[in-house]
């Protein structure tokens, strides 16, 4: 299939400057034209339009929550599996290392391939048409999210998570407790025992100190 009629499958559209889409699908390894920069831009209005979707979708959610939606859709993983869900990968242009590495099927790649091509229909077309073209893009996974998720705790995601990939619980150690009675401060932190990751939150209660180190492991692992 070519690119353009890809694109149009796709998000929707096709663009006017086909030298942009040409750039838009060229990894870094195939020279000096690739598509970081239109992946910077991309990954910009990719966060804004899908920031204002579950704002509108979702009134009675907090900043919090907000937030862990917008992560859900927008993460490295999620994209990469929106790519191959598309498509995408038989259309990156690569180097022939890439190429013979695997590189279609590497997250990475596909991932910053998407985002890059968000970013070149937007220098194209305008963020009108792109916002367009994004929703309905990522209209199965919008329409799947849902707020109960959001109002999960970090330890209990972060359990839910590890217990999906089949992974041991993690372990939490108190650090320090500082201060005056009246105000504490603690520090925990959040290990897994398969890997070795960690992270440290700090709260004004042992669980707060724990949710935090808790919301940081995940976001480590969910990026």
């Amino acid at each position: 299939m070519e690119a353009q009629t890809w694109l149009q499958n796709a998000f929707g559209c096709k663009l006017e400057t086909e030298e942009l889409l040409r750039q838009a699908l060229s990894h870094r390894s195939v020279g000096a034209r690739n598509n970081e920069r239109l992946e910077f831009l991309g990954d910009s209005v990719l966060g804004f339009v899908i920031s204002e979707a579950i704002y509108r979708r979702f009134p009675s959610a907090d900043e919090g929550q907000l937030s862990r939606l917008r992560v859900s859709l927008v993460k490295g993983s999620a994209l990469a599996k929106l790519a191959r869900d598309l498509n995408l990968g038989e259309h990156i242009l690569l180097g022939r290392g890439e190429h013979h590495g695997g590189g279609r099927r590497r997250d990475s790649i596909l991932a910053d391939t998407l985002e890059a091509i968000i970013g070149a229909i937007a220098l194209d077309l305008g963020i009108d048409r792109c916002r367009d073209a994004v929703l309905m893009a990522f209209a199965p996974q919008l329409e799947k999210l849902r707020l109960d998720e959001a109002r999960k705790d970090p330890k209990t995601r972060l359990q839910e998570w590890l217990q999906a990939q089949h992974r041991p619980l993690p372990d939490y150690q108190l650090l320090r407790a500082e201060g005056e009675e009246h105000a504490r401060v603690f520090t925990a932190l959040c290990t897994l025992s398969d890997t070795g990751d960690q992270a440290e939150g700090v709260g004004s209660s042992r669980r707060a100190a724990e949710q935090l180190a808790a919301q940081r492991l995940l976001e480590t692992l969910e990026t």
